[in-house]
């Protein structure tokens, strides 16, 4: 019997009851008092019944498959899948290799591994072609795969989109910096008189400074020799 967990429909524990010797009958009280436990939602004291009626029969499908479904429960699906591949080599019919099979499928889809959880399936319905929650399973796995792809083109898609912009602003930027560096070289050519002018004037001022200084010594030499002689004296120099 399967019942449907969020979005994927997982196989509920399988119990078969073990006939036979002490050692079977120690097995099959660990692995329904898991099951008990488990259908209470106690899944780590479920997990340490498995485990228990594996340590006495570590070749026992239901304790191996029951195990993986408390993993999966608590959202350790790594180790869910340990626990199912193990089931799997234990199983001795097609029916339940198609219930492991399933729950691989889940834990796979889990566990964001989708295209996996599709092969896992596939393999499913070819052992149990009916199984109509396995199909609705598969189903779902090929819409998340489809969407997935979709994501992933848009956003390759951006990413290219932006590199093309990048590109272009830096060749843009190039482009302007190249003409600046033209624009300035083509008016020191167009221009030569303005900077001889700008190069003369900057001299013309240096000239004036000088002028001015040494005015203003010439006047304070004269001032001097008023006062040693009472009159002025004049030099040969014409300003």
């Amino acid at each position: 019997m399967k019942s449907i967990v969020s979005f994927v429909c997982a196989v509920s524990l399988t119990v078969i009851f073990v006939r036979g010797n002490a050692l079977a009958q120690d097995t099959r009280s660990h692995v329904n008092k898991g099951v008990d436990l488990y259908k209470d939602g106690k899944y780590v004291d479920s997990e340490v019944e498995f485990k228990k009626g594996m340590e006495k029969s570590p070749n026992n499908f239901q304790a191996n498959f029951n195990l993986g479904d408390s993993y999966y429960k608590q959202g350790n699906y790594q180790d869910a899948l340990k626990a199912y591949q193990t089931a799997l080599s234990k199983a001795t019919t097609g029916d339940l290799k198609s219930k492991v099979y399933h729950n691989i499928g889940n834990a796979l889809l889990k566990d964001q591994k989708i295209k996996e959880s599709i092969g896992a399936y596939t393999d499913a319905l070819k052992l149990n072609p009916d199984d109509e929650s396995t199909k609705y399973n598969l189903s779902y796995a090929l819409d998340m795969l489809k969407n997935q792809n979709k994501q992933n083109k848009d956003k390759k898609k951006q990413n290219d989109k932006n590199q093309q912009k990048n590109k272009d602003q830096n060749k843009q930027n190039q482009q302007n910096k190249n003409q600046q560096q033209k624009n300035k070289q083509q008016n020191q050519k167009q221009n030569p008189q303005q900077n001889q002018q700008q190069q003369d004037k900057i001299s013309k001022e240096q000239a004036q400074a000088i002028f001015s200084a040494l005015n203003n010594d010439e006047k304070k030499l004269q001032k001097q020799l008023r006062k040693l002689v009472g009159k002025p004296i004049k030099t040969d120099k014409d300003w």
